[in-house]
């Protein structure tokens, strides 16, 4: 009895532990999203000042409030909500099934894409202290641009996430990308 009690005690432990390491990665995870989509923000102005200087452009300085911004939605967004998603996913579609390769894609590349983008658009505007108005103008001056751009970018590097990337593994191989892609969406939402 005694013994029982004790490998209880420890599968507890072990249970408490397990959570723990886990909470702590996907924390790590929220983190380093933050800082790649602040970089990518960052990359983004060095471009623009860049292709001003070489034009004889007046060159601005770095706006460390739009960096920032894109720090506060990698942390509070993109980590957490790519996090669940891939976990979703791997309740949804498993390997088991035939054909999950293509159903994750579709899924990710007609659902969530539009949705995540429309999800940044949203939260950005927010950010930076606009309307709905500025709102509304972003969306038809760039969304449908951006969404486009998403799908040739993002496709490929999708595909082999969502189906050969251990889920874990997932949001860190997508931050990589990530880096890039936001230095695009702040150059595409001026």
């Amino acid at each position: 009895m005694l013994l029982c009690m004790y490998l209880l005690h420890i599968d507890r432990v072990v249970f408490v532990c397990v959570c723990v390491c886990v909470c702590v990665c996907v924390c790590v995870f929220d983190v380093f999203s933050g800082i790649l989509s602040a970089l990518g923000n960052l990359l983004s102005q060095i471009l623009e000042a860049r292709k001003k200087a070489k034009s004889g452009a007046l060159v601005s300085e770095i706006d460390t409030t739009g960096a920032a911004r894109y720090a506060i939605y990698g942390l509070f967004i993109t980590g957490p909500v790519s996090h669940y998603f891939y976990q979703l996913m791997e309740v949804w579609m498993p390997t088991t099934d035939p054909y999950c390769i293509i159903k994750r894609l579709l899924l990710d590349r007609l659902f969530f894409a539009p949705g995540f983008l429309l999800l940044f658009y949203f939260v950005m505007t927010i950010l930076e202290g606009k309307g709905w108005g500025d709102f509304e103008k972003k969306m038809r001056g760039s969304y449908w641009t951006a969404l486009k751009m998403n799908w040739k970018v993002w496709t490929p590097f999708q595909f082999v996430n969502i189906n050969f990337v251990p889920v874990q593994f997932r949001v860190l191989f997508a931050n990589m990308i990530a880096l890039f892609w936001y230095a695009y969406l702040a150059s595409v939402r001026k």
